[in-house]
């Protein structure tokens, strides 16, 4: 199975980690003062599509003075705001308590050399070990060592198919920016190669182990490497020892400066593949180049942007494909690319009820890892279709994986729920069972909380599964604290995810909820579309849907409910502020996309307007336009709102929450605090170090805690 490090929807839009919650007693005084900020506003107002649209906060767009000083008088006033808010520090203590446990990664196998990743608890960064023949394991890279901080962060790791060669990327300050170096797996030396401007791309080696292939961008005209925006990515090959001023260009096309390229090499080595994207769209064009022949040519197997098409494997000139292609929840076709037209395209494995989330070929076999009710479920069918076994899984949660390789006769997949840690387990197809690989040992007793599923109707009849975790013991008296985590969007699967984090909320008495919503992939690219474009409308609902189900069900009432998310997902939460404000006591966009008629003119924006539309359309500005966040806030009162962003974030660009965040200050009318949490020397969240990410599921946990009314105790004990 592919990695696809190109334009997908898994990479421009975060998902974020889940959260989780806690409390009782009274609220603690926090200094008024301490949120005092105020805004300018500007007299910016401009006519789209005839309509005339203000945009009083366009100047925190702008890398100025005005800019730098109102952060820094927003970053003192937040900080000031949430240092204030008693015991605080107990949440951090539970948290780091929850963290420090060995955590080891599903390995990966390279010539005689086996890889895994280890963190021995606190670690800011985990780090990359090598067993090789010996047995012996040491490490071959510690991303610790980048930065005294931890805030240079390893982004992708590549080794050569003789398992002797290191390629890895390093990313500053969680920017998508990448640095790819190189290392040689036995002596630990670093090679003096380097390769820039890379974003959205692996490294991937040719099979004779001398170079790799990868995409870059040019270095960015306007010099703003964090806002510019990124066209014209292309395709090269770069040879070890060789500077990158002379890698050779594989591919570009210039007339389609909006083509992104995804990258893989078979795994005989026979092919090169390029996954043609155009922003997120979950489609993709398909082209291969035969590297036997030293004269071919790239050729355009699947030239249109129907479907999606993903590589799995090959024999010779048949492909294999997962695809959704007249098959919304997926299956797997064989295409000969001598003769390639649809009529002869031959379907394997065909669609089931369960979309297919994650495939393989391992040992002769196709491995597919299907989401039921959004909880995984592991198949196992032979090259010809027919089913061999389902594989027995050690409860309900979701499959990572599975991870193993055609010349293999077993394969690994990583088992967890919203209440039980990561465990990586060993399938044996001689035996046909599985085995337990490595298991963490945790400082809490996972029996003593419960992950369950319900099933709600949103507005339209639409019914939603969602999963609500807590400690047993629980009263559904409707008094319990509780956070409704959500993202709904790009397909993106909200499968459960363990966080010790989430623990620690149960621990305080909290309960964690996580709503499947539409735009996500759950129920496939159909449940997918009906969350896209126009119909946005409908993740909003259901979100809202879920909300009132956890009231309802006394779960929780309106001044104990909490509403969380982040990019996509922060989205969700500016909707939420602008529709229905009075369904939560508070609201915490983190990373968001709130400005809906600018978001494509910075950076990667470009690329979601497969999934969003876009303002410069006259057709889709008018529903853009009726949900955009920012362009919605009116004077009234809001719920307690921390809007979250990072300096360094050049995904989604930190003026989506400045903007948002200023208008929200501007027009709350009622006694709760609008506050901002801008991180510096961080990103979108991918690589940030872990003291960072303990520091803010605090800063959240003690913001929703002190606005629910209650007062955190000086202890949180499982």
């Amino acid at each position: 199975m592919r990695i696809h490090s190109i334009l997908t929807k898994k990479h421009l839009l975060a998902i974020g980690l889940g959260l989780a919650v806690v409390g009782c007693q009274s609220q603690p005084k926090v200094e008024e003062s301490a949120i005092a900020v105020k805004s300018n506003a500007s007299g910016v107002v401009e006519t789209i599509h005839g309509v005339e649209v203000a945009d009083p906060y366009r100047y925190l767009e702008i890398e100025s003075k005005q800019t730098h000083k109102w952060v820094s008088e927003q970053q003192k006033a937040g900080h000031a705001y949430l240092a204030n808010i008693e015991n605080k520090q107990a949440i951090v203590d539970r948290i780091t308590e929850l963290w420090n446990f060995e955590k080891i990664s599903a390995p990966f196998e390279k010539g005689d050399n086996t890889f895994y990743y280890r963190n021995d608890g606190l670690q800011a960064q985990s780090v990359l070990y090598v067993k090789g023949g010996d047995g012996e394991a040491r490490v071959v890279l510690d991303p610790n060592s980048f930065s005294d901080d931890g805030t240079v962060a390893l982004s992708g790791v590549s080794v050569s198919d003789d398992g002797k060669t290191l390629a890895y990327g390093i990313s500053k300050s969680g920017s998508d920016w990448q640095a790819w170096h190189f290392i040689d797996v036995a002596t630990g030396k670093k090679l003096a190669d380097e390769l820039d401007w890379i974003k959205f791309s692996s490294a991937v080696w040719n099979h004779d182990n001398t170079g790799v292939y990868y995409a870059r961008y040019d270095a960015p005209e306007g010099g703003n490497a964090l806002a510019d925006v990124n066209f014209n990515q292309k395709v090269y090959f770069h040879k070890i020892g060789s500077a990158q001023s002379d890698d050779t260009l594989v591919y570009e096309r210039p007339q389609n400066k909006d083509w992104g390229f995804g990258i893989e090499v078979s795994e005989k080595g026979d092919y090169l593949l390029l996954y043609i994207s155009q922003g997120t769209d979950s489609r993709n064009r398909f082209f291969y180049k035969s590297l036997t022949d030293p004269q071919a040519q790239v050729v355009e197997l699947i030239p249109n942007l129907e479907a999606e098409y993903n590589f799995i494997g090959n024999d010779g000139a048949v492909f294999y494909f997962k695809t959704d292609y007249n098959a919304p929840n997926g299956k797997v076709i064989a295409v000969d690319v001598n003769n390639s037209g649809k009529d002869n395209w031959k379907t394997i494995v065909p669609e089931l009820k369960d979309p297919i989330s994650n495939i393989a070929i391992v040992n002769d076999h196709i491995v597919v890892s299907y989401l039921h009710d959004v909880l995984g479920k592991l198949t196992i069918y032979n090259m010809n279709g027919d089913k061999r076994q389902d594989v027995t899984l050690p409860g309900k949660g979701k499959i990572a994986g599975p991870y193993g390789k055609r010349s293999k006769d077993y394969f690994y997949y990583v088992f967890n729920s919203y209440v039980q840690p990561q465990t990586t387990y060993k399938f044996d197809f001689k035996t046909g069972e599985s085995s337990i690989y490595s298991k963490p040992e945790v400082s809490f007793n996972p029996s003593d909380y419960t992950s369950e599923q319900v099933f709600y109707t949103s507005k339209d009849g639409t019914k939603v599964p969602m999963m609500i975790s807590y400690k047993k013991g629980m009263k559904k008296d409707g008094q319990n604290p509780t956070l409704l985590y959500a993202y709904g969007g790009f397909a993106i699967s909200m499968t459960p995810r363990f966080s010790p984090a989430n623990i620690a909320w149960m621990d305080m008495g909290g309960v964690y909820a996580v709503p499947n919503l539409r735009g996500g992939a759950e129920y496939g690219e159909s449940w997918h579309q009906a969350g896209m474009f126009d119909k946005k409308q409908n993740v909003f609902d259901d979100y809202y849907a879920a909300a009132e189900y956890l009231i309802e069900e006394d779960y929780t009432n309106s001044s104990k409910l909490g509403a969380y998310g982040r990019s996509n997902g922060g989205l969700l939460m500016g909707a939420t502020l602008t529709q229905r404000p009075e369904l939560f006591a508070a609201v915490l966009p983190a990373v968001g996309v709130l400005d809906m008629l600018r978001f494509q003119k910075f950076t990667i924006g470009w690329a979601w307007t497969s999934e969003y539309g876009s303002a410069d359309n006259a057709e889709q500005f008018p529903a853009l336009y009726a949900y955009s966040p920012y362009h919605n806030v009116k004077a009234q009162a809001y719920p307690a709102t921390m809007v979250m962003t990072a300096d360094h974030d050049d995904r989604v660009v930190p003026l989506h929450s400045f903007k948002f965040g200023a208008m929200m200050q501007e027009k709350q009318q009622g006694d709760a605090p609008v506050i901002m949490r801008i991180e510096s020397k961080a990103g979108h969240g991918a690589g940030k170090p872990t003291s960072m990410k303990i520091d803010e599921f605090a800063d959240i946990y003690s913001f929703l805690w002190h606005n629910f009314g209650l007062q955190i105790p000086a202890k949180i004990t499982e």
